[in-house]
């Protein structure tokens, strides 16, 4: 089995990944481990009169989160314009300062120092940020990219436990703690750059770039170069929204633990841990329950789940029973069985983020321009600074004026359904990859060969023979982009499916002698697919068949290939007539689930052809040897 096929774990092992994946991880811990430490400090053991307790995990948020704002602009101008692996090793140098200061911090329990130091590890990932996920699509391709986002937010996330648990746990050593905690942020520090010294060289994609020094004019112009994208910049407020709900229940976790848990320091950390567990599974599986394509199929699972659990934790919270006296040590709250439900919900609630946000960030990385990659990461930086920032106030001020914390869980819970919905409103390919996952994975069991040769850019035309009403949904869910379909207008209005046809933006065609006008409208569109570089679909039949057997290809696919010459992909699907969605009753469901679930079929994938090479008659023949292959 090749590198490119052996599993996302099989990234680790490889030059090209495993630097960066560890050069990211350390700096992620070593941002959790030095937040959380202050978090600590001024929640359990300093009394700061200007910082209340409950505040200051909002403050320290709002003051990593700043930077985002105000040079993520600037951030994704070098990282197109400077090899990343140049700018990785610099930040990580930057890091080391950084951490100088703050040991200085907690040394001497300078506060003020120690929230300037917040600011200036913001600035440091600020400049991280639009590397990290620009440096992936350059070195990862189509199918190992959910993979390795998966394992990026794995990594991530148990960097995040690591380093509150870290922090936690050393903070909590008597009279030391904050000695230990310093020497930890610097050692850390100087580890993530001798991991940065081994990633490769990572060439600038747009060299020629001039720099905009202007942070606030750069920053529009970044907003408005994503918004040339409808769904990569549909995906970005998605992919805000996530961080807008995250920002939420981790900026309360310790204030959440004591107030209303009744736990002490090591309850919060374990509160932690459940959350970065969830969201490392759900992240990972996402190579799994997709296939290794990018699928964002899941991300409607995932905001489903995030909601239900979310909700089910502001309810659950209710029934936590009152403590008093002494705060509950990790024995003691575990021993409780209310607080399982909790703990739970919290594990759910984060494995529906991962299956959320994965698929989305892998997304972005694959539509986006190569040239503008790394500012279209720094725009969607740009965005999650926002709602984060947008969050901290949200949930502050409702904290001020009297919400109890369970309580603004359920309140972003219930705010989650209205976002959540309006962006799948706006694109409404995220149902629609759901529907497919679906019939796909229920209805059928699906199994894909050869789909190494769909191409992920390019125009291109896919021709495949034609045996059900849902013909369209199969390959649609092994393309790893979206793909225009022309078909029969009939069946473009079958009822019940026909809403489906309409949100691919599918082409319906007539018979040129029952309306010549449609017809050849249909073909201007389809030509015009091809002019914007994408997939188009044909079934080269005209119509589903009625026996079982292909009929004569017709020759319809030479009037679009005479003005727009690409290539021809064929295709074959396996074991589909006999099944619900065919003909072979006479009408499409007239015995519904005739097969039962789970029945197996097949789509098998050949090699392009050059479009010189293309005669109806010779598609046929080669769609039928592919028919003639043993299902996959």
């Amino acid at each position: 089995m090749s590198a490119a096929h052996a599993g996302q774990f099989a990234l680790l092992k490889q030059g090209r990944f495993a630097p960066f994946f560890f050069t990211q991880f350390l700096g992620a811990a070593n941002d959790n481990l030095f937040k959380f430490a202050l978090t600590v400090l001024v929640t359990y053991q300093l009394q700061v009169s200007w910082l209340p307790a409950q505040m200051a995990g909002l403050v320290i948020g709002a003051l990593f989160i700043l930077p985002f704002v105000l040079l993520s602009a600037t951030a994704g101008q070098w990282a197109d314009k400077y090899d990343k692996a140049r700018i990785m090793r610099a930040v990580k140098l930057l890091e080391i300062g950084i951490m100088t200061l703050a040991g200085l911090g907690f040394w001497f329990q300078l506060v003020p120092l120690l929230l300037a130091c917040v600011l200036l590890m913001g600035l440091h990932s600020t400049f991280f940020g639009p590397v990290k996920y620009a440096y992936l699509p350059q070195h990862l391709s189509e199918r190992e990219l959910t993979g390795g986002n998966g394992l990026v937010e794995m990594g991530t996330f148990v960097a995040i436990l690591l380093g509150n648990v870290g922090g936690g746990l050393l903070m909590s050593i008597p009279q030391t703690g904050a000695h230990w905690v310093a020497v930890a942020c610097l050692g850390v520090a100087v580890l993530g750059w001798l991991t940065s010294a081994r990633i490769p060289a990572s060439p600038a994609s747009d060299p020629g770039l001039k720099l905009n020094w202007n942070p606030f004019s750069e920053t529009w112009r970044n907003l408005q170069l994503a918004r040339q994208y409808p769904s990569v910049f549909r995906s970005l407020l998605g992919i805000s929204w996530m961080w807008f709900f995250g920002a939420v229940f981790l900026a309360q976790f310790p204030s959440f633990a004591r107030d209303v848990l009744g736990g002490n320091e090591q309850v919060a950390s374990l509160l932690l841990v459940v959350f970065s567990v969830g969201i490392a599974v759900g992240s990972l599986l996402c190579e799994t329950f997709s296939h290794r394509h990018v699928e964002i199929g899941l991300v409607p699972i995932g905001a489903l789940g995030m909601t239900v659990f979310a909700f089910d934790l502001y309810l659950a919270s209710q029934a936590v029973p009152a403590t008093t006296g002494a705060l509950l040590s990790v024995g003691e709250f575990v021993a409780q069985p209310a607080h399982w439900r909790v703990m739970a919900d919290l594990a759910l609630l984060a494995f529906s983020a991962g299956l959320y946000s994965v698929p989305m960030y892998a997304l972005i990385q694959l539509r986006a321009q190569p040239s503008h990659r790394a500012r279209i990461i720094a725009a969607n930086n740009i965005l999650n600074a926002l709602f984060m920032i947008v969050s901290s106030l949200l949930a502050g001020a409702m904290l001020g004026a009297g919400f109890s914390i369970p309580q603004v869980f359920g309140a972003t819970a219930v705010l989650n359904i209205l976002v959540v919905g309006y962006v799948f409103w706006l694109m409404p390919e995220y149902i629609v990859r759901l529907v497919m996952l679906v019939v796909t994975r229920v209805v059928y069991r699906l199994k894909v060969r050869g789909d190494e040769h769909l191409p992920t850019d390019g125009a291109a035309i896919l021709v495949c023979n034609h045996v059900s009403f849902i013909d369209a949904v199969i390959l649609g869910v092994c393309s790893p982009r979206p793909m225009v379909f022309l078909m029969d207008h009939r069946i473009f209005k079958t009822p019940g499916i026909g809403w489906f046809f309409r949100a691919v933006k599918a082409i319906p065609i007539a018979p040129q002698k029952e309306d010549p006008q449609a017809y050849e409208q249909a073909f201007e569109r389809a030509r015009q697919v091809l002019r914007d570089g994408d997939l188009l679909c044909l079934f080269p039949e005209g119509a589903i068949t009625k026996d079982g057997r292909m009929q004569p290809f017709k020759a319809g696919i030479m009037k679009i290939l005479a003005s727009d010459p690409v290539p021809v992909i064929p295709a074959a699907l396996h074991n589909l007539w006999g099944s619900s969605f065919s003909r072979i009753e006479g009408a499409a469901m007239a015995r519904p689930l005739r097969r039962g679930l789970f029945n197996r079929i097949g789509l098998v994938v050949g090699e392009p052809i050059p479009p010189e090479a293309v005669t109806p008659e010779a598609l046929q023949v080669r769609v039928q040897s592919l028919l003639d292959e043993p299902s996959p």
